[in-house]
């Protein structure tokens, strides 16, 4: 990602993964407006229907994302149909930036980049992936040294802070994942619960991001320390004094 955080545009060169898909009553809120989590399982859907298309579903099967924006500039209201364009703007031997455009058939604009980092099916560790499946990255993007670095670099204010609020957040066996981590999309589900009552920002075009530090399990007591300042709204997802992850809503 660029360090001014604009994210890149779509190649003129390179493999274009397009895909199409309705907007569900199941990931709307009672305005009819796409959640931030059925953004991420839209994003979750297409990235493995993208590996499936290329054929990499047997050497490629297991990705973990360690960062995700979207950037909400029309929102998608239901009913609606979307067309998703994905495709490399970055990478190294073992992780992606990944961008997914959705167009809307009403008029919605959401612009998205993941930072997915390619996993090893036996070992669960991040793993180099395969020349053959590199070799097609390369026509899309310069970017071949990818390197990761935090974008959200506050650590969790102390409880007792001006303006900040604790709040509970209860995991369910629903979400957990084959990893026994936390689904990257129940993250978004605790930033709604904490957003919902910020209908300034969700009025605007808006930018939500989300990095993953380490993972969140079954069993962990979470709980979601807020904030609103000039930044916009910042969630930190804390397990006893541990972060977790960080999470930022600000108008774009």
């Amino acid at each position: 990602m660029n360090p001014d955080l604009t994210l890149a545009v779509q190649p003129s060169r390179g493999p274009i993964f397009v895909k199409s898909r309705p907007v569900r009553t199941g990931d709307i809120d009672a305005a009819k407006q796409i959640r931030l989590d059925g953004i991420a399982r839209y994003l979750q859907d297409i990235g493995n229907d993208n590996i499936e298309a290329a054929d990499a579903i047997d050497t490629h099967p297991f990705w973990i994302v360690r960062r995700t924006v979207i950037d909400v500039i029309r929102p998608a209201i239901w009913p609606e149909g979307l067309t998703m364009t994905r495709w490399c703007s970055g990478f190294s031997t073992r992780w992606a930036n990944m961008r997914v455009r959705f167009d809307g058939s009403n008029g919605a604009l959401i612009e998205t980049e993941g930072f997915w980092i390619n996993i090893s099916p036996t070992s669960g560790m991040p793993t180099r992936m395969s020349d053959d499946f590199m070799k097609p990255l390369e026509e899309s993007t310069d970017e071949h040294r990818l390197k990761w670095k935090r974008v959200i670099a506050d650590n969790a204010p102390d409880a007792d802070e001006p303006d900040v609020l604790d709040t509970p957040f209860t995991l369910r066996v629903t979400d957990i994942d084959p990893f026994d981590h936390v689904n990257n999309a129940v993250y978004w589900q605790a930033v709604e619960e904490i957003i919902s009552a910020r209908t300034e920002l969700r009025s605007v075009p808006h930018r939500a991001l989300i990095e993953y530090l380490s993972p969140i399990v079954a069993g962990d007591e979470v709980i979601l320390r807020s904030r609103v300042d000039n930044a916009g709204l910042t969630v930190w997802f804390l397990v006893g004094n541990a972060l977790r992850a960080v999470a930022r809503v600000s108008a774009l």
